[in-house]
């Protein structure tokens, strides 16, 4: 039988200044951006809506992903750490005996994440005012499932989000780690499942009825996104968190059930509201 084991020991840093290190991760985020960026420059055209409205657009979308991500991580995932190390929420420095070390903003939670891109764009809509936040949101949904697909790249070059042991000789030996068995190569199954969610979602955009049914795209987007993530748990480690405690599921899978659940009513409404039109 041929053995699927793939050892991956690669070099997370793609550019070293010093002690200023640019990680594969962090470039991710750019690429994630970058295409989030064109492919909303392609819909705003396509739509008829000016372009003068993306820079703002992508500014608040970045502060929106970065903080909510942060705290996410903080208040979801690893409160016992930064109760202690309340610095390191704010800064990306670590205070040590010998005094200070830059460890980047590493820790982040997709969760947070949709939290703070949510608190972001509305009050962006308060501020521009030439749409509303449902048409803002079934366009940014495309873009985020777009962007899921590089972090997640990001994260298998950083070694980091791994899955499970395997037990058998399939998997990937994550050598940077300090490991010699194969484990789930979860972050590439999340990539993968996320290029599909992004596929059907731009599909659905592209059929003109459905782009133009209200809270279809986003609740879509909420339930086969985070189905996705949902899955990917199972044999996915843990990461820490409430879940621990609570014992069944993992933190990311109680996390995700909400938004599955607040993406089925949110297709509900679109219909029941198309119905009414």
């Amino acid at each position: 039988m041929l053995a699927l084991k793939f050892l991956w020991a690669p070099d997370p840093v793609v550019i070293s200044l010093g002690s200023f290190n640019i990680y594969y991760y962090s470039l991710m985020f750019v690429v994630a951006f970058a295409s989030g960026l064109y492919l909303m420059k392609f819909m705003y055209k396509n739509e008829g809506v000016s372009l003068e409205y993306l820079d703002p657009l992508l500014l608040y979308m970045v502060a929106g992903t970065l903080i909510g991500a942060r705290l996410g991580e903080v208040f979801f995932y690893n409160w016992d750490y930064f109760q202690n190390n309340l610095l390191e929420i704010i800064l990306p420095i670590k205070i040590t005996e010998n005094g200070w070390k830059f460890v980047g903003f590493r820790g982040l939670a997709s969760h947070g994440a949709v939290v703070g891109i949510l608190t972001a764009l509305y009050l962006y809509t308060k501020k521009y005012k030439y749409t509303s936040l449902v048409w803002l949101l079934d366009r940014i949904a495309i873009t985020v499932a777009l962007g899921g697909i590089f972090i997640r790249i990001g994260n298998f070059f950083n070694s980091e989000i791994v899955g499970k042991y395997t037990g058998s000789s399939f998997g990937v030996v994550f050598k940077n780690n300090g490991e010699t068995l194969p484990r789930h190569p979860v972050q590439l199954y999340e990539s993968l499942g996320y290029f599909i969610v992004f596929i059907i979602l731009f599909l659905i955009y592209k059929n003109t009825t459905k782009r133009n049914q209200k809270g279809f795209l986003i609740g879509a987007f909420f339930t086969l996104l985070f189905g996705v993530r949902f899955l990917a748990e199972f044999v996915k480690e843990s990461q820490g968190g409430f879940g621990e405690s609570i014992g069944y599921l993992s933190t990311g899978q109680w996390l995700s059930i909400p938004l599955i659940l607040l993406g089925l009513i949110l297709i509900a409404i679109s219909y029941k509201t198309k119905a009414n039109a």
